[in-house]
């Protein structure tokens, strides 16, 4: 089976600043594996590497014949603007973009897509609403159905739960796991560990030398 991402020798950083050093290894296709190491240890980084926001300085990464631009990808929360007047319909809408263009006429389907996302995360009526009106929870729950409509294949998802109310967070922890079980490759920044050790069969820590990927018997965090 080819490998869902491959890294080989992958430098990465920023102004000369090496944050990931040598990353060699794969992830396999429907991998639900959590990134996870110290603050400045590279996890963000690898991410936008992936989606190659950033080149590497050194190696290569392979994502297995998936264009960078067909990648689902879940920034931080602190990296997305929320003081633009946008309706929450009009955010999750942009999930249609890779489909059918930024500027594209939506059809009805299209808008019954993007209610049906809504209500699979929980937000049934939320449609009208400006997103700077909604918390912290609501508003991650509107990018994650902006992730359903885009129906990718590899998924990256940056500190997904963090500072999320516990319903919100079992909510979306759900819907993770059914894209596990849909088959699609996941990638998670990740900083709570015990929900490392409950949810992800796999996972890379990362603190400056990557120290493990794949089994997660191999994991530093299950010793």
């Amino acid at each position: 089976m080819s490998a869902a991402l491959e890294f080989r020798d992958v430098t990465l950083g920023y102004e000369r600043h090496p944050a990931v050093h040598h990353l060699t290894g794969c992830v396999s296709p429907g991998e639900l594996l959590a990134v996870v190491g110290p603050n400045g240890g590279g996890k963000s980084t690898l991410l936008k590497g992936i989606i190659g926001a950033i080149r590497p300085f050194s190696g290569e990464i392979s994502l297995g014949g998936i264009e960078p631009g067909a990648i689902a990808y879940l920034p931080q929360q602190s990296d997305i603007d929320r003081s633009f007047p946008l309706s929450v319909f009009d955010l999750v809408a942009m999930g249609h973009w890779p489909r059918v263009g930024m500027f594209a006429r939506l059809s009805r389907a299209n808008g019954e897509a993007v209610r049906e996302a809504l209500r699979d995360v929980g937000l049934d009526g939320f449609a009208e609403r400006s997103i700077d009106a909604l918390s912290r929870g609501q508003f991650q729950r509107v990018l994650f159905a902006r992730l359903l409509l885009q129906d990718a294949s590899l998924i990256l998802l940056d500190e997904p739960f963090t500072a999320l109310d516990q319903r919100t967070e079992a909510d979306l922890i759900e819907v993770v796991q059914r894209w596990h079980g849909q088959g699609r490759t996941i990638v998670a920044v990740m900083h709570d560990l015990d929900l490392v050790q409950r949810v992800f069969p796999t996972s890379l820590l990362l603190a400056r030398d990557p120290r493990c990927l794949g089994c997660k018997q191999r994991c530093a965090l299950c010793r």
